[in-house]
């Protein structure tokens, strides 16, 4: 049995994320084991899309979560790694200052990627195989500063395009009408047929199947999703977290990530939504394998 130890890390718009993973071959066959993730709930986005810039305060709890990471993966003895940031990087002014800044502090590479890449990053998760590939379908994973949605049709991608539309832009009242309608347009124009499905991923829509209690082989339906969409409307901040256990990073978040998903079914006619718990970091994962 072949076996090596591999890390990922994903710095994202709301929260940054360490995934080690055992991968290991057996009779021909690649098996995936998580061994520990570590999520740090950094909220890059709220200061590069509203602010074009990380501040002292919020880069220095980024270096000392970056340095925690070098840590536990010498620990780890990990073979190879490979670390993505994602929306809010882009945008921030000082975001390729800070790549450098992580590299000489802690000897971490870490790669800026397009929507683009993330997108063909998360298709390494063979997401084609997941249900029925005679069937068509989209992938939508939700993140903090984008949307990032890829159509299949009888196992095949067919399209894919990031839009930068994201619960921390929609929390600072940073998504407008149009840049709604680009979705709408974009997916009345490549969606063919009615008979879709969605994979969703994403903290938000994982939470969400998890209060649902459901066989996480089995969907979520779009009535479902939508009446737990107008529940949570009707708690405040406070009731989120308190009444209903969600963290304070997720309590506020959670709304504007329903609302993502559900406009996409609702535009689209799809039915049911899977939501197998996948992401970034384990497409990165599956590259290095």
């Amino acid at each position: 049995m072949k076996m090596k130890k591999v890390a990922a890390i994903d710095i994202g718009s709301n929260a940054m994320r360490l995934l080690i993973n055992n991968v290991f071959e057996y009779q021909g066959v690649t098996y995936y084991k998580k061994v520990d993730i570590v999520r740090m709930p950094i909220r890059l986005g709220t200061e590069a899309f509203t602010l074009k810039e990380i501040s002292a305060h919020t880069s220095k709890r980024l270096l000392t979560a970056m340095h925690a990471y070098k840590n536990l993966m010498e620990a780890h003895e990990i073979s190879a790694y490979r670390g993505c940031a994602t929306s809010a990087m882009r945008e921030a002014e000082n975001g390729a200052q800070l790549i450098e800044q992580i590299k000489k502090e802690t000897g971490l590479v870490i790669e800026i990627i397009d929507g683009k890449e993330e997108a063909e990053i998360i298709y390494a998760n063979h997401i084609e195989k997941l249900i029925d590939d005679k069937k068509a379908y989209l992938y939508v994973d939700v993140g903090g500063g984008s949307t990032e949605i890829t159509y299949f049709d009888n196992g095949e991608t067919v399209n894919s395009k990031s839009f930068n539309i994201g619960t921390i832009r929609i929390l600072n009242d940073m998504v407008s009408t149009p840049m709604w309608q680009e979705m709408k347009i974009w997916l009345e124009e490549n969606i063919k047929g009615t008979d879709l499905e969605l994979i969703g991923s994403g903290g938000n829509i994982n939470k969400v199947s998890k209060i649902s209690r459901r066989d996480p082989k089995k969907p979520l339906t779009y009535d479902y999703l939508n009446s737990f969409f107008k529940m949570l409307q009707t708690f405040t901040y406070e009731e989120r977290i308190v009444d209903l256990d969600l963290n304070p990073d997720r309590a506020d978040v959670i709304i504007p990530a329903l609302s993502i998903f559900t406009k996409i079914m609702k535009w689209t006619k799809a039915k049911q939504i899977y939501v197998p718990k996948i992401g970034l970091a384990d497409g990165i994962i599956k590259q290095l394998a």
